[in-house]
């Protein structure tokens, strides 16, 4: 890329500031973000949808949380429950995929625009497909790391639960063995609640910088893998925020919440047809039962709705990763050398 003069102005951001500058960046380019960003979310709502009518269709014995019928064989049951489960891991691994995708396309574009550079939001779909091999067999080896993140952060609840199995088969019978049963298999539940979320938070933290990386560095998977994590490791500055990983949480959390509340927001006419044509919500064949036809634009105006905020989180991801090459590889002074004049030899 060739250095613009604009680049001087590049220093080490606070995080308010980070946040600030995004969602003004966020605002100046929302046109072609959400272009760019929209795309990819109706890829999603595709990805849901089928999932859906998956459900409905091929899983229609299960009541969804109100117990099985009666008559209803229990092999059978276990059976669609599992494939339940595998339609979900299929759509969340598809989902997130998705989500790295449209996150290396967006920040192609947003970190040469934010470094002053002339730059096309077709270049970040191009950038994005060229790179779609690496991304791919990155992501592979996120989810790997992650599978054994995951099983260390839910080994605590596990095993807690198991004992409270134990408690329950050996103190059958008994008052006091049924209590502890009970209260272990309570407290192994919450522990591993906690833990599976904590793998979640953890699994997007770790790879935050990961599409950037991928976006403006030409470098192999493992490579992508290893450096998205140095930039990310170790303290920045000094104090608890000084920490990359703190500063990309508290990144997350604050642009995590703003999306939630605006889905919630789009999400209400969606939420307003299904309650009134559909009724009980944990009810398939009453949600089943909605006419498509009112419960598809109410959905579609939701997905409008989420691609005007998405890019957002895109923009603060790029400006991050930007941030923190500035502060560890001192990205402003390269850029400024290399703008600066070359100096007039004396007559």
């Amino acid at each position: 890329m060739t250095p613009s003069p604009t680049s001087v102005e590049l220093r080490p951001l606070a995080i308010g500031e980070i946040i600030d500058r995004a969602a003004t960046f966020w605002r100046a380019h929302l046109k072609p973000l959400f272009v760019l960003v929209l795309g990819f979310d109706l890829l999603n709502y595709i990805a849901v949808k089928a999932f859906t009518v998956a459900m409905t269709r091929t899983v229609g014995v299960l009541p969804g949380f109100g117990g099985a019928p009666a008559g209803t064989d229990p092999t059978q049951a276990l059976a669609q429950s599992g494939l339940v489960l595998g339609l979900m891991l299929v759509l969340y691994v598809f989902l997130v995929w998705n989500f790295w995708v449209a996150t290396t396309a967006a920040a192609r574009y947003v970190i040469p625009a934010r470094l002053g550079e002339p730059v096309r939001p077709s270049e970040g779909l191009r950038r994005a497909v060229s790179r779609l091999g690496t991304l791919t067999a990155t992501y592979l080896l996120s989810i790997a790391w992650a599978a054994g993140v995951t099983l260390l952060l839910c080994l605590p609840g596990s095993l807690v639960m198991g004992l409270g199995v134990v408690a329950a088969v050996t103190g059958r019978g008994t008052g006091g063995g049924t209590v502890l049963s009970i209260a272990l298999i309570i407290i192994g539940a919450i522990v591993l609640g906690v833990g599976a979320l904590a793998a979640v938070l953890w699994y997007f933290l770790r790879f935050m910088l990961l599409p950037p990386v991928l976006a403006m560095e030409d470098v192999g998977a493992w490579a992508a893998f290893k450096r998205s994590g140095a930039l990310l490791k170790g303290r920045v500055e000094p104090g608890f925020f000084g920490r990359g990983t703190v500063r990309a949480m508290v990144l997350s959390t604050v642009v995590g919440g703003i999306l939630i509340a605006v889905s919630l927001v789009s999400g209400l006419p969606a939420w307003i047809v299904r309650l009134a044509y559909g009724g009980n919500l944990l009810d398939p064949a009453a949600q089943a039962a909605i006419p498509q036809a009112l419960l598809v634009p109410a959905e579609l105006l939701q997905v409008v709705g989420q691609s005007f905020f998405t890019p957002l989180s895109f923009v603060v991801s790029a400006f991050f990763y930007v941030d923190m090459r500035v502060r560890r590889e001192g990205l402003d002074l390269e850029r400024r050398i290399a703008t600066a004049e070359p100096a007039t030899p004396s007559t």
